[in-house]
């Protein structure tokens, strides 16, 4: 058995899910996707441009994609998972790979949240602090915040490696109070994703997951902001709609997969498995074609 680890909204580039193609159940999967979007993801992930890949209301969706696809393979090679989590957006595919929601479900909700968060506007954006404690980044991003202008730790992802989202001018005092300017990295999005500003797409995103068709989940799911796995239907739930302006508990989440399976990164993208390297946890990335030849090994050991 495996616990299965599906990436967000970061990992997306130019060229993505070109080897799922090769795979037929994933190409049937992303023909899928395509089939049931206002408008297919596919050809923005094969030719770009970057600028719009990029963008919110694009990058969530296509991150979600290639997730499916990559399942499919999984599916299609026998393998079921004994744990799931994903990464921000990833937890809606994980949420399908544990049997909660259907395809069309998963593919609307993606679409209701990339549309809610890119409608909120360029309000904030998010760096990367690297090699501090979160204890010591949660005291950079209080003493940064300000009337109207917060920070927050949006993500711990790992050992030395969280980031903070809130407003540009508190992100700016962050950078200025670090013992190391060269540690805080900012990242390319279009928002203060997982933070107090996030809040006007509450209501909406609330409403939709609601609305949603939901089914107990075959097997454990690790929800971004508790870390603590449950098959509990009303926490997956509640959790959900939590997640889009509460910190994103990620180091806690795979130590959560490390002690029940080897962790595999369904998708194509090696973010995770590098996160999980530094949390000095077992994952293999999909993206590798080595992998599935690996995958046997480790659920043989």
């Amino acid at each position: 058995m495996l616990g299965y680890l599906f990436p967000g909204q970061g990992t997306v580039r130019v060229g993505m899910g070109a080897w799922m193609r090769r795979r037929p159940a994933a190409r049937e999967r992303l023909d899928q996707v395509d089939a049931l979007l206002t408008r297919p993801i596919t050809p923005l992930c094969a030719r770009g441009p970057l600028d719009r890949l990029v963008a919110t209301e694009h990058a969530q969706v296509a991150v979600t994609a290639c997730n499916l696809a990559a399942l499919a393979v999984l599916e299609e090679e026998g393998y079921e998972p004994a744990v799931v989590a994903g990464h921000s957006v990833g937890e809606l595919t994980a949420l399908h790979a544990a049997g909660v929601l259907d395809l069309a479900a998963t593919v609307r909700l993606v679409e209701t949240r990339a549309r809610l968060m890119a409608g909120v506007g360029a309000t904030g954006g998010m760096r990367a602090v690297m090699g501090l404690p979160v204890e010591r980044v949660e005291e950079l991003a209080e003493a940064a915040s300000a009337p109207g202008e917060p920070a927050v730790v949006g993500l711990e992802n790992a050992p030395g490696h969280v980031v903070v989202s809130g407003a540009p001018p508190a992100l700016d005092r962050v950078t200025a109070l670090a013992t190391d300017a060269n540690k805080v990295v900012p990242l390319q999005v279009g928002n203060a994703f997982h933070s107090p500003l996030m809040a006007d797409a509450v209501p909406g995103w609330a409403q939709a997951v609601r609305a949603a068709p939901m089914r107990a989940p075959r097997v454990p799911v690790v929800p971004n902001v508790t870390g603590e796995p449950t098959t509990d239907l009303a926490t997956l739930r509640e959790a959900l709609i939590a997640q889009l302006t509460g910190r994103v508990l990620w180091t806690r989440t795979v130590a959560a997969i490390e002690a029940c399976a080897p962790g595999v990164e369904v998708g194509d993208s090696k973010v995770l498995t590098g996160l999980s390297r530094r949390a000095e946890a077992r994952c293999l990335s999909m993206s590798d074609p080595g992998t599935l030849r690996r995958l046997a090994k480790a659920v043989a050991a």
